[in-house]
């Protein structure tokens, strides 16, 4: 579904479809992305698998090499990738990185044409965004802040949902890519805006997960069957998109949400951080940031975010498991059927 909501209107077109096939225009258009971990990777491939013209750079060699194989270009620095792109997506796993990507010695601006597109999918800071893309104009470049929401199991899909901020225009003549890489499409206005949602729904997806654990750590100790107890609970009031994609891999005891501790401790102190700006007090996600910071202490920062149930299961000598539950995360499938 290609969902796009307007600042203007804040109607949703909801027309049938994952996207166009890029056209001609799409095609000839060269694209460029840096950063290939767990989501990036999946971005990329999806533009290489429609024909988008494809040259990619990562830190890791390792990483890029299946892109490569499938025959994307590959360069060795961004600077050289800016130098031979219409557009370069950065997939960045902080804003440091993202900064120095961007400006530091090697970076974009070093070599990116005026006219040429910065598209920044990477979850940043609401000043911070604001502030690269001014540095961006201020050499010609446009920028769209593109972050992306909904599991890194749908970005494999190509359904993951996107949110956009930036200058319309500027929308459209990228979108053949977005209705490529991603589902649902929000244009939620100008620069700056798609950051602050993105951050308040991750804050609500960590709230979720560790309410989530409560809820079953409580059924556990009052002898309820774990299989039974997450149909019941997803069929019901009490359900979440964390709880139906995030429990099965607790219940399988992977606890892989291939998305790591050090990143949901990043993401909640930007909510701290907006919380502040705005006088919101965020007294229950504060207690979320805190567990989360705990677990990153003792699980380590690469550990998956679902390890946080983990450490409350320790706590409460309970042990989360059930058969037959995925041990990748899926869209709210319980049984093990694919393995991404």
């Amino acid at each position: 579904m290609d969902q796009t909501v307007t600042k203007a209107s804040g109607v949703a077109d909801t027309s049938a479809g994952t996207g166009p096939a890029p056209d001609g225009n799409a095609v000839a258009l060269r694209y460029g992305f840096i950063g290939l971990g767990n989501l990036g990777a999946k971005l990329a491939r999806s533009l290489l698998n429609a024909g988008f013209n494809l040259t990619v750079h990562d830190a890791s060699k390792d990483a890029a090499r299946p892109l490569v194989e499938a025959g994307a270009g590959m360069v060795a620095s961004p600077a050289d990738l800016a130098a031979g792109a219409d557009a370069v997506i950065t997939c960045l796993p902080s804003p440091a990185i993202s900064q120095r990507v961007l400006s530091g010695p090697d970076g974009l601006l070093s070599a990116m044409r005026p006219g040429s597109t910065w598209i920044e999918m990477s979850t940043v800071g609401v000043d911070q965004i604001k502030a690269m893309a001014a540095e961006a104009l201020a050499g010609g470049i446009e920028t769209l802040e593109a972050p992306v929401t909904g599991g890194v199991h749908r970005a494999a899909a190509g359904e993951i949902t996107v949110l956009v901020g930036g200058k319309a225009e500027v929308l459209a003549r990228h979108r053949a890519a977005f209705d490529t890489m991603c589902g649902p499409l929000f244009h939620l206005g100008e620069i700056g805006s798609a950051s602050t949602i993105k951050v308040i729904t991750n804050m609500l997806a960590f709230d979720h997960l560790i309410a989530a654990g409560e809820a079953m750590l409580l059924a556990s100790k009052a002898g309820l069957d774990m299989r039974q107890c997450y149909e019941v609970i997803k069929a019901s009031s009490g359900t979440s998109i964390e709880f139906n994609s995030v429990m099965p891999v607790i219940l399988s005891g992977t606890y892989d949400t291939s998305f790591t501790m050090e990143l949901a401790c990043k993401d909640l102190q930007f909510a701290m951080d907006l919380g502040e700006k705005h006088g919101v007090s965020l007294a229950l996600s504060r207690l979320v940031a805190d567990m989360f910071q705990q677990g990153r202490e003792h699980y380590g920062p690469q550990a998956w975010t679902a390890n946080v149930v983990r450490s409350m299961e320790t706590a409460s000598g309970v042990s989360l498991r059930a058969d037959g539950f995925a041990k990748v995360m899926t869209e709210g499938g319980s049984i093990d059927e694919q393995d991404y």
